[in-house]
């Protein structure tokens, strides 16, 4: 199966040698699955010919803000629309998450209450998962059809599901605790020191393993893997989130 990667920014120069990019983390993260990939840098305005050309696409984080006025945020949005419109399987992490949920129709801000970095505490599927994060905007209004699939005391929209289409998640699986400190070294200046320190305490706590599985699941059969989250109120917000 071959699983298309639109890379929405690139992981710091300073670490990119030694780890990677992230397309690179993604293949490390999803390898003896089945797939094969193919890498589109979209922030630099590659994009695909058409959403056919992979089984499934998966949208990785970036620095940007979804809601910053960048050359790429408008093509990305209506690429998702047309994966949505031909039941091309889409998986989003963290900027991923939020762009899908903006290209239909939800809403994304820079949370009022800040940070989340290193490792936290989740519930995907009703699974306790401990998962790296690095973020400070989130989802606060569902897109129509969107359901919650997962949840922290932080990020009441962690994880979403839309039916067979789409499964997002705002934390970052593909992080490994090295890269996490190089972004605490190299990107951290914005983070308050209190929860850089607290992000060491918790140092190799995350374990990426279950969701991996579980993103691999719904490449392959998204109708099978479709998970009946928490419904949003009626206004489609998420409570208390903004």
């Amino acid at each position: 199966m071959r699983i298309g990667i639109l890379k929405c920014g690139q992981s710091p120069d300073v670490l990119r040698a030694e780890m990677g990019d992230y397309d690179d983390m993604f293949e490390r993260l999803l390898a003896g699955r089945g797939f094969t990939f193919a890498s589109y840098h979209v922030e630099a305005m590659q994009f695909p010919a058409g959403v056919h050309d992979a089984d499934g696409w998966l949208i990785t984080g970036s620095r940007h803000g979804v809601y910053e006025d960048h050359p790429f945020i408008a093509p990305l949005e209506d690429f998702i629309r047309a994966a949505f419109a031909e039941g091309v399987p889409l998986v989003g992490v963290c900027f991923g998450h939020q762009i899908i949920a903006q290209a239909m129709g939800g809403r994304v801000v820079k949370h009022p209450e800040g940070w989340r970095v290193g490792a936290h505490d989740y519930v995907i599927d009703g699974r306790p998962m401990v998962l790296n994060a690095w973020h400070q905007d989130q989802v606060v209004d569902l897109p129509p059809g969107a359901e919650i699939a997962g949840t922290n005391e932080f990020c009441q929209a962690a994880a979403l599901v839309y039916d067979h289409r789409a499964f997002t998640v705002q934390p970052h699986p593909e992080f490994p605790d090295p890269f996490i400190d190089g972004l605490m070294e190299h990107r951290g200046g914005a983070v308050p020191p209190a929860l850089l320190d607290e992000a060491r305490t918790r140092r190799g706590q995350a374990k990426p393993a279950a969701l991996a599985n579980r993103i691999a699941a719904f490449f392959k059969d998204p109708a099978a893997q479709r998970t009946a989250g928490a419904p949003a109120d009626a206004a489609g917000s998420v409570a208390g989130a903004a």
